[in-house]
């Protein structure tokens, strides 16, 4: 140990005790996250590979489709892997300096596709209350500003949970109970006041999703407002179908999020751990999972574009905005 004494603080790894009480099924649940990884990297890369070889799908709102895309095969990625080796081979250890970076990859890239959510709201607006100014308001440049402007919002606000965590000292030892570093769950392991790191993972956590909410709410209270003012009823049946495939997204999304965030400062013992540690893993697997089959079965573009990819040209792409 060096001599100094923050650095004899600092364990040289942190041993991920995956989910305590249920060793002896880790290999038993396991079976369904790997099988849930599997579709969400399959799903999610293929649907960007379709929307970047198929022009019909070059549109605004299939670029922040494959944009959540990416995101959600990123997050998954970052824990999913770990979370298997902890299963079935018993590799529980992780690096100090690993463990804070999967821990600001798993943070950022949450919020990143909450935003994302966010800027598909923004974008359906734009589409149902704005139809003639769509393709001039949403032009590439912009939806690539709008995209780094996102990316940029979570990693700034994400970077000081790294260098909070870092400084605490851990002097009650190294496991964490968990299947992978969660930003307060680190935390908990230090023997100092990680008062500050609660208050302000609250802070960011309330500024993102409460912001991202807030602006995905008004974006669809304007869009019925449009929708509702039409005269023709099969005019608003399609208006409403373009928006189906994002409000399962984000129900999806959503869900699973509140709950882990209020069981987790509200619930107390009234919840056994295993429950918040199997539901935290869920909320970062059943997204990237559902997104794809989703947008898939609700969206006759990306359906046909499926469908050509397999067929070839024997079957005609047609698209219909």
């Amino acid at each position: 140990m060096s001599g100094d004494n923050s650095s004899s603080l600092t364990p040289g790894f942190f041993v991920l005790n995956g989910i305590p009480g249920l060793e002896a099924t880790h290999v038993w649940i396991s079976l369904p996250f790997c099988f849930m990884y599997i579709i969400a990297a399959v799903g999610n890369c293929g649907l960007i590979y379709l929307i970047s070889h198929e022009e019909a799908l070059h549109r605004p709102m299939y670029y922040f489709l494959a944009l959540l895309s990416f995101t959600d095969v990123t997050l998954c990625t970052t824990t999913v892997p770990n979370m298997l080796c902890i299963f079935w081979f018993n590799l529980k250890e992780i690096d100090f300096s690993a463990c804070l970076a999967q821990m600001f990859f798993v943070h950022m890239l949450t919020g990143m596709e909450s935003g994302v959510l966010m800027l598909m709201a923004l974008d359906r607006f734009v589409a149902i209350c704005y139809p003639l100014r769509y393709a001039s308001i949403l032009t590439n440049t912009v939806i690539a500003k709008a995209g780094f402007a996102t990316f940029l919002r979570n990693v700034m606000l994400i970077i000081p949970f790294t260098v909070l965590t870092k400084r605490l000292p851990y002097c009650r030892g190294n496991f964490i109970s968990h299947t992978y570093c969660d930003h307060m769950s680190v935390a908990k392991v230090s023997c100092g006041n990680f008062k500050v790191n609660a208050i302000y993972g609250l802070m960011v956590a309330l500024l993102i999703g409460v912001s991202d909410i807030c602006c995905i709410s008004v974006s669809y209270t304007m869009i019925l407002l449009a929708v509702m003012s039409l005269s023709s009823a099969d005019a608003r049946h399609k208006a409403f179908s373009t928006c189906t495939s994002h409000m399962c997204a984000i129900v999806i999304t959503y869900v699973p999020a509140f709950f882990t965030f209020f069981t987790h400062r509200f619930g107390g013992d009234s919840i056994p751990h295993h429950i918040h540690i199997i539901v935290a893993n869920l909320y970062l697997i059943l997204p990237p999972t559902m997104n794809p089959i989703v947008y898939g079965v609700k969206t006759k573009q990306i359906r046909e574009g499926v469908i050509k990819f397999l067929l070839g040209d024997k079957f005609s792409f047609t698209y219909n905005k």
